[in-house]
């Protein structure tokens, strides 16, 4: 089977984006929401699959033969336009279930008009600039739908830039912020609240949704949800998409390479300024290509940004943040 050619990024209405999400564009703007459509919506990389299982988990179960199939089929991908794979929006059409279940990435400005018009509920889930980087890297690395992604420096300078597939995650997360003050309808989550206790954000969701679980739904959701139990599912991890380059990185990483581990010869490091972790001295090395750490975690950006980067990240974020009252931690 012949893998698509990595796309260029290019302009689109103020957005840096690429053919596979534009190329069916009047299809994806002309989408005829349904009133009880639920739209998932975040920056890529923010947790959209953890909350696309959450929720279908909670509307169907695992009981019906029609949901034993991968979870990008049963959330639908609205502006996804691929070689080898039908249309998000045909996807779409053809679903039976209600409700629908649909994922998007765009900026709320580029999203179609009938989600407004049918006052669709809206969960859209943030999550700290840092990490969204960090896993962003590691996803174009094995994603040839994605642009090449090339050496991490460059990589987090376009971060930073919004030289990113659905542009700036500053605009992105400010965006639908703004928003949510005056639609109710969007329900605004944080990664970092997900991980740090998922059942609590578990029981807001069940509440904006008018969902009654019982306490034994709830924790069979809550085990099934759990990142070593969906790294595992096939019809959780997209294994089962040929565009996912499994050999270089998972879809869900995980995996811890202690400090002191002998470093992968094909790595080239050079060494950078000293770091204190947890007390403890540690060389710290800039990598030419990162290792992958933990993942799933709030914090993994620490393995891979080095002390300069990191200064000079906070000090971009805070121009660009000053004027929102959103607010992340990156640490839990």
């Amino acid at each position: 089977m012949e893998l698509p050619p990595r796309p260029k990024l290019f302009d689109f209405h103020g957005v840096s984006m690429t053919n596979y999400f534009t190329g069916n564009w009047d299809n994806v703007q002309n989408f005829q929401a349904r009133p009880d459509d639920i739209l998932i919506a975040t920056y890529p990389k923010a947790g959209t699959t953890w909350v696309s299982y959450i929720l279908d988990l909670l509307y169907f179960g695992q009981t019906a033969p029609e949901r034993q199939r991968p979870i990008f089929e049963k959330v639908p991908f609205l502006e996804l336009l691929i070689p080898l794979y039908p249309p998000g929006v045909e996807v779409l059409d053809k679903l039976t279930t209600s409700p629908r279940l649909i994922k998007s990435h765009l900026p709320v400005q580029l999203l179609p008009k009938s989600f407004w018009e049918q006052n669709c509920r809206i969960v859209y889930v943030a999550r700290n600039a840092k990490d969204s980087a960090v896993s962003y890297f590691h996803f174009d690395r094995m994603n040839r739908t994605q642009p090449e992604p090339g050496v991490w420096n460059n990589f987090l300078q376009r971060f930073m830039d919004g030289k990113m597939v659905f542009g700036s995650w500053y605009d992105h997360v400010t965006g639908w912020w703004e928003k949510k003050q005056t639609h109710s309808k969007i329900l605004y989550l944080f990664y970092e609240d997900m991980v740090e206790d998922t059942g609590r954000e578990m029981d807001r969701l069940c509440s904006y949704l008018g969902l009654s679980p019982s306490a034994d739904e709830k924790e069979r959701v809550r085990g099934g949800v759990q990142f070593d139990n969906m790294k595992k599912n096939s019809m959780a991890n997209y294994s089962t998409l040929s565009i996912m380059d499994f050999k270089i990185s998972p879809f869900m990483r995980k995996g811890r390479l202690p400090h002191f581990s002998p470093i992968p010869l094909s790595l080239s490091v050079v060494p950078s300024s000293p770091l204190y972790v947890h007390h403890l001295f540690f060389a710290h090395y800039s990598l030419s290509l990162p290792i992958s750490h933990s993942s799933g975690k709030v914090g993994d950006w620490k393995n891979h940004f080095t002390v300069a980067q990191n200064e000079q990240f906070d000090e971009d974020y805070k121009k660009k943040m000053k004027n929102t009252t959103l607010q992340f931690h990156t640490v839990v």
